[in-house]
This record gives C-alpha cells, sequence and structure tokens, in this order.
C-alpha cells in the first residue's frame, strides 16, 4: 500500500473509531471522501455497561458494521487477534491493517498510561519497525493528541494484549449526489436521553461522562454540517448564517459542560443549566438541520475524454481501460510509481495538446481518470 497521507482529512470532525477509516476512504477514493460520515444526522442512545449511563457512542461491533461500506470500503476479514498473532500477519503479507485496542498501552497517545478506551490506528510492517498512523485529534488533560505517522519497535507494542483487526479493501464509492443528507432527530429518544441525566444521583459521574458526549454530539454536528456544504457544492464547509451559528452554540455547551465538570469533581457546586443548555441545542438542530439543501449541479462527465484519458493511463500502466473507466485507481496496479504518474500526465498532454493547469498538479489530484479529467476540461 502507498503511503497513507493525512493531509486531506478533516481530522478535527472525527472520533478515534471513524478518523482511521476515514484515512483509508481518502487514501482510496481521493479526497473528500471520508466526509460521507457525516451524510446522517441521527440520535440514539445505548447505554453504558460499566454505569448504566445512556451514550450516543455507537458499540465498536456497530461501526465497523456499518461505516466502512460508507466508505467504499469493503472487509476483507476481521478478527480478535493476540499482539504476536497480528504482527505475524502482518509480516507475512506486508499489507496494512486497521485496529483497534486498549489507549493505554499505546506509547504515542496522551492517554498512554493513564486512560482506557478503544481507540483505532493503522498498522504496516516495515524494514525498520512497526508504522503506526493515526489521524486522531483531540485536546486532553495530558495533552494534545495529533495526527502522525510513528515507526515503532515490538517492544514498543508489547503492552497491546489482543485487538480487534481488521483487512480492508476498496469497493465501489456512492456519489455525493446520491447520498443527501438526512437529519433524523427523535424527539423522544433525546429527552429520554437528557431525563437520565438530569435524575443521575452521582453528579461527578454524570456531569464528567457528559464532557465526553457533548464533545462526541458537537463533532457530529460539525461534520454533518460540512457534509450538507458539500453536497451543495461547498468545498469548503458551511459558511456564515445559522448553521455556523449553532455550530458555534454547540462549542459553548461543550466549554460549559466541562467547566461544570472540573468544578463538580473538585468538591464545588455544580453550575445551574448545564443539561437545559444541552436540550436546548439538540432542540435546536431539528430546526437548523431539518431542511435538506438542494444538491449541487454537477456537469455530465465528458465520455470521449474520459475514453482518452483511460487509453493514456492504460497504455502506461499495462492494463485494460475497462478498469480504469470503472473507477480503479492509479496506485492500485503494482505497475503504479511516481515515475508512471509523471509519464501519464506527459503522454496526456501531448495526446491533447495543451498544458495542464501546474496548481492543480498534485498527487491527491492524480489517482483516477476522473480526477485527470477534471483538470483537462
Amino acid at each position: 500500500m502507498a503511503h497513507l497521507e493525512l493531509g486531506s482529512v478533516r481530522t478535527g470532525l472525527l472520533d478515534c473509531i471513524q478518523v482511521n477509516l476515514a484515512v483509508l476512504a481518502d487514501h482510496h477514493h481521493g479526497p473528500g471522501a471520508h466526509l460521507r460520515l457525516g451524510s446522517s444526522l441521527g440520535f440514539r442512545a445505548g447505554q453504558r455497561a460499566d454505569d448504566g449511563l445512556p451514550t450516543v457512542d455507537p458499540p465498536l461491533t456497530e461501526q465497523l458494521t456499518t461505516l466502512p461500506g460508507l466508505l467504499g470500503l469493503r472487509v476483507v476479514r476481521r478478527a480478535r487477534l493476540p499482539r504476536t498473532e497480528l504482527l505475524a500477519a502482518l509480516a507475512d503479507d506486508g499489507g496494512t491493517r486497521y485496529v483497534v485496542a486498549d489507549s493505554y498501552h499505546l506509547p504515542w497517545l496522551p492517554y498512554h498510561g493513564r486512560a482506557h478506551m478503544e481507540h483505532s490506528f493503522l498498522l504496516t510492517a516495515g524494514p525498520e519497525g512497526w508504522l503506526v498512523t493515526d489521524g486522531y485529534r483531540n485536546e486532553t488533560a495530558w495533552g494534545p493528541a495529533t495526527p502522525g505517522h510513528w515507526l515503532l519497535s515490538a517492544a514498543d507494542l508489547d503492552g497491546i494484549a489482543e485487538a480487534e483487526v481488521v483487512e480492508l479493501a476498496a469497493a465501489q464509492l456512492t456519489p455525493v449526489s446520491a447520498l443527501p443528507p438526512t437529519p433524523s432527530l427523535d424527539e423522544a429518544a433525546v429527552d429520554a436521553y437528557l431525563d437520565a441525566y438530569d435524575r443521575c444521583p452521582d453528579r461527578d459521574r454524570a456531569i464528567g461522562q457528559l464532557t465526553v458526549e457533548t464533545w462526541l454530539l458537537a463533532r457530529t454536528r460539525k461534520l454533518h454540517a460540512t457534509y450538507r456544504a458539500l453536497f451543495a457544492g461547498r468545498v469548503d464547509g458551511p459558511g456564515p448564517g445559522p448553521e455556523a451559528e449553532h455550530l458555534r452554540a454547540w462549542d459553548k455547551v461543550v466549554e460549559q459542560t466541562y467547566l461544570a465538570h472540573r468544578r463538580v469533581s473538585r468538591g464545588r457546586a455544580e453550575p445551574p443549566g448545564v443539561v437545559d443548555r444541552l436540550r436546548a441545542v439538540l432542540a435546536a438542530d431539528r430546526t437548523v438541520f431539518g431542511v435538506v439543501p438542494e444538491p449541487a449541479a454537477t456537469p455530465a462527465p465528458d465520455a470521449e475524454l474520459r475514453r482518452q484519458v483511460a487509453a493514456v493511463a492504460a497504455a502506461v500502466l499495462g492494463v485494460a481501460p475497462s478498469e480504469l473507466l470503472a473507477g480503479a485507481a492509479f496506485d492500485s496496479f503494482p505497475s503504479f510509481s511516481s515515475f508512471r504518474l509523471v509519464e501519464i500526465i506527459e503522454q496526456l498532454e501531448s495526446a491533447l495538446d495543451r498544458e495542464l493547469d501546474a496548481d492543480e498538479l498534485i498527487p491527491e489530484n492524480l489517482r483516477r481518470v476522473d480526477d485527470l479529467c477534471r483538470i483537462a476540461r
């Protein structure tokens, strides 16, 4: 697998399970593919096993069942493996695995040795060690978690007793135009969820968990707003207006909840209105996100240009043009390299008798036939 880039992923919109599926989605399908994670906005709360409080954080099994298909990924195999079997599998095939393990044992995270939670990363065997790619971004009590790549030894991973290990491959990606935003906010479910936190007698526990809940809810709304903008043809995200104001209100709820938790955890009085303020922004969701935006107008593909581009790229790569026309990425073929990419561009410029826009000639924009067609129009 080619080097996994992180630059196109909106890491600040994603949780620790979503984010590295997002890295794979953009790797296989190009920048912005991961934003499909925000296409729906629902409200469904499960129950935490340790304290019975409701949570909007979906179970890992549910996420690994539903998210890959949305992102144009296919689960090849999935298993719970001890560390030795995980490393042996990667050493055998040289591939990359999506891994979920306990953050307490992951040395590149600020949670290391401090907090237990399920956390995803991508792991690849290399000649000099084990390459970890992790797109997660968050501020924590122990410092920031930032996206990056880390080269680790086997000893660095000794703390991982076992992990959820998923091998993923590229699959068909649903076009944005065929995936309209779908808000579905159940008022009764919201009321039951909030009432449970209002009634919980252990205020330290309740407000402490609400800091996690409001963080998750706010990120979900920002991701949904970003996808709505993409669906409407605004690639830079939501502009000024009701959505932007609503997202700022969500940020204030996150801040207020965290401040309340800090006070309660020190034995001080709980500031009033924490749950009420959360109730207000959840109610406003139905107004702000209730109307689905109009889809962006997309130009019809130029069949002759697609045929020309596919013919040039297929000749350079030694593959069938039909595979490229079906959407296969150039770097999904063993014959691909940076030299071949340069050759494709140069031969295409000769075939079209014009120079392509130099500002567009970056690797993220040059993965498929349709990418080159967009630049060549």
